[in-house]
């Protein structure tokens, strides 16, 4: 069978370390075999000590302004889907609107997960989500029916 890739969006600055990877561990953890989560924090675990992320760290190369934009572009092209958590967000999240831009841009389905008062509540970004939900487990649900070649 295929594997498919699925990367997960969301917010990082601002957010502690934790914040920012448990739920793409959840979301991996849930996905079958044939669909892998690629995560944006992948080989940053020298940050696991923050309590709210910077936009970048410069003396990190994995984390500097050029090398988060570089792999996070390459990313979301190279994916199947995209899968955005806005949950609970406090403020908008520059990066993650990047991602979601650069997803419609390359045609990759994009399923949204948050509230209907979230910050991210914009016209252009319910535009361009193929789907929008409200509910982690149910974003899961889409990305499966999407990317897995069987009912």
């Amino acid at each position: 069978m295929r594997e498919f890739l699925l990367y997960c969006a969301g917010p990082i600055s601002g957010v502690s370390y934790g914040e920012s990877t448990d739920w793409r561990e959840y979301v991996a953890g849930k996905l079958p075999v044939h669909i892998k989560a690629v995560s944006p924090m992948r080989g940053k675990k020298y940050l696991a000590g923050e309590s709210k992320v910077k936009d970048s760290y410069e003396e990190h190369p994995l984390s500097c302004q050029k090398g988060i934009t570089c792999r996070d572009r390459m990313d979301t092209m190279r994916c199947d889907m995209v899968l955005v958590n806005f949950l609970g967000a406090k403020s908008v999240s520059i990066g993650s609107v990047m991602e979601i831009a650069w997803a419609d841009a390359y045609r990759k389905p994009i399923v949204v997960v948050m509230e209907k008062d979230n910050v991210h509540w914009h016209a252009m970004v319910r535009e361009v989500s193929g789907f929008i939900v409200s509910d982690l487990d149910e974003a899961i649900k889409i990305v499966n029916a999407v990317l897995s070649p069987t009912l």
